[in-house]
């Protein structure tokens, strides 16, 4: 034998992935490529003195998992030490809150910003009590008067500051939000302290910049924390000028240098694919047109090594999030309003011809697109306009799609489009969402039965920083579309099975990135991408998925993560 394998796996069930999702017990990998697939005597020739064989012992042997929709480095700013953790269960109450800021302040230097990420009012018992009671600039204000304080919602779309903040950013009764966005005030007319959508950057261009040290030690905290969890590719979706203002510029232009850093470094422990962000919330197709230009221009496109490091396409964003009312609806949420499309336009069809324009404008110069688009008559909107322009290897796909229509599923299936979903979403907003829109539109948030059933590409992501990373958990959901907060059935008739689910984070993942012909399954020829997960996998009960220890992680043949010999 000439050419001995790296690894072989035996005694586990290999889960492949295959057109057939075929169930084997062995799988070898040679050189970064899986050289073999099926029983023991089909590895065995490939066995050498310097081959580490790992006996599976009944653990399920994956195709690495790919997390379509995940913030890297903003996920890596938004955990501790670099922020306060503020999701549930970190914390349950606003006097939770209070409690960290308060420690922070006592350890920060004289006049540093305090910030901090994921508070949810679904989960901050005054809120959960009385929905009208949202947080407010006094709540922070007693245990924090002199340090600026900044504190991020779990959905990105909402910033929560004290007075000593708006004095710094200088927004006060009288302050306009900016287009798309809102300054939220109380009765008599002063802001609360809470931001929405494109106000959040009033406050953002007053943070200091993250330094290029600091985005690299917060993608490198990703990347270990990806690794531990079997992931071994992700999409940042969106970075770019439409970033820089958005987490202390986390999602900007400079964020992409710093992947290509670590590149070149050796430092990328997974694959990453980019959507590169050319404006942000409210611009309008000529602001996008010459932004996008810019970034052509200036070589944001080009990449080096697009197997480990890639520009997909661009990023859009159409509207909000139900929960800020903001995601444009056919019907009105509860309390009224039905939400708009969120770019330049004073009028429903302006803003939907500068949504069109932008599609046309990404379309025309070869990009993938990646459009934000949550409510119904948002969806409905979008896809009608990616299917003005059909293009054999455009592969453009919703992002989010809470609300997605049968119109808008028959239109991407029928143009080979498709959309990504976002179960640890679904997983955590469920109980709240009936507050917005009634029991029965949130049952129905993320159809991914429906949409599967429809023919449409549907890939899953965890949006992080807005939820944990964590496929195991966006398994279940699927599955069993149980909440995180009651554990009540939300929409039962969108389940779908557990191979279905699978899929979503591996092959139909690499169709997003247009990798699927050499990465999302186990396969021979394909790269050794793999994920271990200790026990049985198919036969779980689905409660217990999420409890299930990842053991190996391999990327490129390369072993990123180990735990069988920890």
């Amino acid at each position: 034998m000439d050419t001995y394998a790296d690894l072989v796996f035996v005694g586990g069930r290999v889960v492949t992935v295959d057109a057939d999702f075929s169930v084997a017990s062995a799988l070898a990998v040679t050189g970064g490529v899986i050289a073999a697939v099926g029983g023991r005597d089909d590895v065995a020739p490939l066995i050498g003195p310097g081959t580490r064989v790992i006996d599976l012992r009944g653990a399920t042997l994956l195709p690495g998992i790919n997390d379509s929709h995940l913030h890297g480095c903003a996920y890596g700013t938004a955990t501790p030490p670099l922020s306060l953790d503020l999701g549930h269960p970190a914390v349950s109450s606003l006097a939770d809150v209070a409690d960290s800021v308060r420690d922070a302040v006592a350890r920060a230097a004289r006049g540093q910003w305090i910030t901090g990420h994921g508070w949810d009012t679904g989960y901050l018992a005054e809120c959960a009590a009385d929905p009208s009671r949202l947080p407010s600039r006094h709540d922070l204000d007693a245990v924090s008067p002199d340090h600026p304080v900044v504190l991020y919602s779990f959905s990105g779309h909402a910033t929560w500051v004290n007075s000593k903040a708006l004095e710094l950013i200088g927004v006060d009764r009288h302050t306009v939000a900016p287009p798309g966005g809102a300054v939220v005030k109380d009765d008599s007319g002063e802001p609360t302290g809470l931001l929405h959508e494109g106000a959040q950057a009033l406050v953002q261009n007053a943070l200091p910049p993250l330094s290029r040290r600091e985005r690299a030690d917060a993608v490198r905290s990703t990347l270990a924390t990806l690794a531990r969890l079997g992931i071994t590719s992700y999409t940042e979706p969106g970075l770019g000028p439409g970033g820089d203002g958005i987490m202390r510029g986390a999602l900007g232009t400079e964020t992409l240098d710093v992947y290509r850093e670590l590149l070149a470094d050796g430092e990328l422990t997974a694959r990453v694919g980019v959507l590169l962000l050319p404006t942000g919330m409210a611009s309008t197709a000529e602001e996008f047109a010459r932004a996008l230009t810019a970034l052509d221009e200036a070589g944001y496109t080009r990449t080096t090594d697009p197997r480990r490091l890639a520009v997909h396409g661009v990023k859009v964003f159409a509207d909000g999030i139900v929960p800020n009312k903001t995601a444009w609806m056919s019907e009105p949420y509860v309390g009224g309003g039905c939400g708009s499309l969120c770019v330049g336009g004073e009028t429903d069809a302006e803003r939907t011809a500068e949504i069109n324009a932008m599609i046309r404008h990404a379309h025309a110069a070869g990009h993938q697109l990646g459009v934000h688009v949550t409510g119904d008559r948002g969806n409905d909107t979008v896809a009608d306009a990616f299917a003005e322009h059909p293009r054999d290897d455009a592969r453009h796909y919703i992002i989010h799609g809470d609300f997605l229509t049968a119109h808008a599923m028959k239109v991407l299936a029928a143009h080979d489009f498709g959309v990504n979903m976002n179960p640890t979403i679904k997983w955590t907003v469920a109980d709240m969402e009936e507050d917005f829109v009634g029991a029965e539109r949130a049952a129905y948030a993320w159809p991914y039965r429906d949409a599967v059933d429809a023919g449409v590409r549907v890939a899953s992501g965890s949006d992080a920083p807005v939820t944990h990373p964590d496929w195991r958990q966006g398994v279940a959901t699927m599955v069993l579309r149980e909440s995180k907060a009651a554990g009540r059935v939300s929409g039962p008739e969108q389940r779908i099975g557990l191979a279905e689910a699978i899929r979503t984070y591996t092959i139909e993942a690499a169709w997003q990135d247009s990798a699927d012909d050499w990465k999302g399954s186990l396969e021979p020829g394909k790269v050794a991408d793999l994920c271990v997960l200790d026990g049985d996998l198919l036969g779980a009960d689905p409660r217990d998925i999420p409890g299930m220890p990842v053991v190996l992680t391999v990327v490129d043949g390369r072993i990123v993560h180990d735990a069988l010999r920890d």
